[in-house]
């Protein structure tokens, strides 16, 4: 499709909001998600969803909602024919020229769900990415704790990954961000006490949220921890200055 036939419709902006607190959004996040014509947002079978619930307290009154049904699934296949139905609804105020924001957590291209819909979109309406607070700042922020410095290298790690990668990928790191650790935890605990690096782990529970917790790894007892979790690792390493 040309340049000119993507200008005679609307425009879709995809709007990071954050890992939770409302008062992280940007300041374009914030005009963005009132100037626009519609706000859409993914969200359960049932119920709103926290990235509508972060934006809640700040939209206009009037402002035209349209809920994205995408239920979180083990299989990618209902996920995918979700976000086909998803693109669709969001097609139908696009091709008559409305404006849409669609928000989701943290950043629209870190693990973001707004990704799959610009997967299926870009190639028919202009479309503009507003970057978020991802979850791995946020919790470096709460921990006061750098995420890394100088030369030293991040991975990002998710924890559904099978126990060797991790392992590995944990020996050729300097810091690591665990993000997915669910009911993957005991899984991700033994990889650590074997690499010894449970005493440079922290983790953190539902980063910048009212329910927020900071809970040392040996004093979690239960085996599955909530969606919204991540392990931070920061190895120990000795300076010539």
């Amino acid at each position: 499709m040309s340049s000119k036939e993507k200008n005679s419709k609307g425009k879709l902006y995809g709007i990071g909001v954050g890992p939770g607190d409302p008062e992280l959004l940007t300041l374009k996040a914030y005009r963005l998600i009132n100037e626009s014509n519609i706000l859409a947002y993914p969200a359960p079978e049932v119920g709103e969803g926290l990235a509508f619930e972060i934006v809640s307290s700040i939209i206009n009154i009037n402002k035209e909602v349209l809920p994205l049904r995408i239920p979180i699934d083990i299989s990618p296949f209902p996920a995918q024919k979700a976000y086909d139905q998803a693109a669709k609804l969001l097609e139908i105020p696009l091709v008559l020229g409305k404006s849409v924001a669609v928000i989701c957590l943290g950043d629209p291209f870190f693990y973001g769900s707004f990704m799959y819909l610009f997967d299926r979109l870009s190639g028919k309406f202009n479309i503009e990415i507003i970057p978020g607070v991802s979850s791995p700042m946020a919790c470096a922020a709460i921990l006061k704790t750098p995420l890394v410095s100088r030369n030293e290298v991040l991975t990002v790690l998710p924890g559904p990954m099978k126990e060797t990668e991790l392992k590995e990928r944990l020996l050729n790191t300097n810091a690591a961000v665990i993000i997915k650790v669910g009911n993957h935890l005991p899984k991700i605990r033994r990889v650590l006490r074997e690499l010894r690096l449970e005493n440079v782990s922290n983790y953190v529970e539902r980063a910048t949220m009212k329910n927020q917790q900071i809970i040392p790894l040996e004093k979690i007892e239960y085996e599955k921890v909530p969606y919204f979790s991540m392990i931070l690792v920061r190895k120990k390493i000795k300076r010539s200055d």
